[in-house]
């Protein structure tokens, strides 16, 4: 699974980490910084220095995936830098990983159908 199934939670650690760290640098990131448990199913999408990289470190129920992609020719659409993190849906990471603009992103509004009788 590389892209999250639905009703999954995506996390984006919002401040720039030290690209150099692995998945248990990544993991123990996650605890003290953003005072999250690695090892729930959470996707958890790191930015570097350079906008133009992302880690993604997720719990898999048998050990830790992480998966790093660079976009060669342009930057992501980042959050603003601040402290914690900020949840994105399914339809905003798939546009954070493809490179387009997240924030255009909007669920649409379904309301639950009537029963018919």
């Amino acid at each position: 699974m590389l892209m999250p199934s639905q009703g999954v939670r995506i996390l984006v650690a919002t401040k720039p980490v030290d690209f150099r760290k692995g998945h248990d640098g990544l993991a123990a990131l996650v605890q003290s910084t953003l005072a999250e448990d690695p090892f729930t199913g959470t996707v958890f999408v790191f930015r570097s220095k350079r906008a133009d990289r992302m880690k993604i470190l997720f719990w898999d129920g048998s050990g830790l995936v992480m998966a790093y992609k660079r976009l060669e020719e342009s930057t992501f659409t980042w959050p603003a830098i601040r402290d914690g993190a900020m949840t994105l849906n399914r339809a905003q990471f798939e546009a954070l990983f493809a490179g387009l603009d997240w924030r255009r992103i909007r669920l649409l509004e379904v309301r639950r159908p009537a029963v018919a009788e």
